[in-house]
């Protein structure tokens, strides 16, 4: 999340539900001289509460983001996530991806008041709006072409995919005039999943994960950074398109969620041959959007996208479901 993207100041502490002692944690890190100067809260995330923090001192000023795990249900799952995107941080330091630094990390709440992990503030904004959305697709599919491509050692591989949807979990919307529609969405993800060949995996890049900079001469869109790598896997490049297939379907209507893989592949990605294969993956994401899509839509609204109603999205992921098997069945 970048400065100022959905950001509400609240000033110079982090006292509030209790971060006396995150703050004293983050205050050992930094150099003697250094100080908070302020605190804003970062819209726009779901598993875990983000904040800037503006650092000044002799050197300047710079910026830190801190993300901590707060929400009851999140909490056990805290070391884990932590663990695995300090990890990707380093890793990714040495390459092309424009990631946040590792600053700290504390992934059990060993001297925080909840798990956290400090790193560095990314230039940028989202860009969730509609207009200049094709352009923005464009940049993705380069983006996550060259993320699938990393070079990883089998001792820095990050863990095996898991699956976000099972036939025994999906839930169709409540009142859905397509029953026969999920039922055979479902059945395709009854079956084993197909063979892959596998490369490293964002697995949660969507819109709502990128940062763009604008260098104002009409064609100086660029991506400025890439965030919220707690999900990182090891796994078909498919589901990685897939699941930005969905957001993009969810975000801007059916034909901008169809047309990302055909980008993908036009910028020198390889998806699986077999369409039968393809569209196991494209689902196995859909479904996990279901019944409505308010998991990321919350998110998007508070960051401006208010007409992305439950109503809409229902509509969006049915339409959706309904062009993967019109291409790919």
């Amino acid at each position: 999340m970048a400065a100022g993207e959905g950001a509400e100041h609240i000033g110079a502490g982090l006292e509030d539900r209790g971060w006396d002692a995150t703050r004293a944690w983050v205050e050992k890190g930094l150099s003697e001289a250094e100080r908070i100067e302020g605190v804003a809260r970062l819209r726009g995330g779901w598993t875990s509460e983000m904040r800037r923090l503006d650092i000044c001192g002799p050197g300047g000023r710079r910026s830190l983001v801190l993300r901590s795990f707060v929400k009851p249900f999140y909490v056990p799952h805290a070391e884990g996530l932590l663990t695995r995107e300090a990890a990707v941080l380093r890793l990714l330091s040495g390459t092309d991806v424009p990631a946040a630094r590792l600053v700290a990390v504390d992934a059990t709440a060993q001297y925080c008041d909840h798990p956290s992990l400090l790193m560095t503030l990314l230039p940028g904004t989202v860009r969730l709006g509609d207009e200049g959305a094709d352009r923005r697709a464009e940049l993705l599919a380069h983006q996550l072409l060259r993320i699938h491509r990393l070079p990883v050692t089998a001792e820095a591989r990050p863990r095996a995919y898991q699956a976000w949807a099972s036939p025994e979990r999906v839930s169709p919307p409540e009142g859905t005039d397509q029953p026969e529609l999920w039922q055979r969405a479902v059945d395709v993800i009854r079956c084993e999943p197909p063979e892959y060949r596998a490369c490293f995996l964002h697995r949660d890049f969507h819109p709502g994960n990128v940062l763009f900079a604008d260098d104002g001469d009409g064609d100086g869109l660029r991506i400025s950074g890439v965030v919220d790598w707690v999900e990182t896997s090891w796994g078909p490049a498919d589901l990685d398109v897939a699941h930005c297939s969905t957001a993009l379907a969810l975000l801007h209507g059916v034909s901008a969620g169809m047309d990302f893989a055909d980008r993908y592949v036009a910028v020198g990605g390889t998806l699986a041959e077999d369409r039968a294969a393809h569209l196991y993956w494209r689902l196995l994401d859909a479904l996990a959007f279901a019944p409505d899509a308010e998991k990321v839509a919350v998110p998007w609204r508070e960051v401006g996208r208010a007409d992305l109603t439950p109503t809409l999205l229902t509509r969006r992921l049915e339409g959706y479901l309904q062009a993967l098997f019109a291409r790919y069945a």
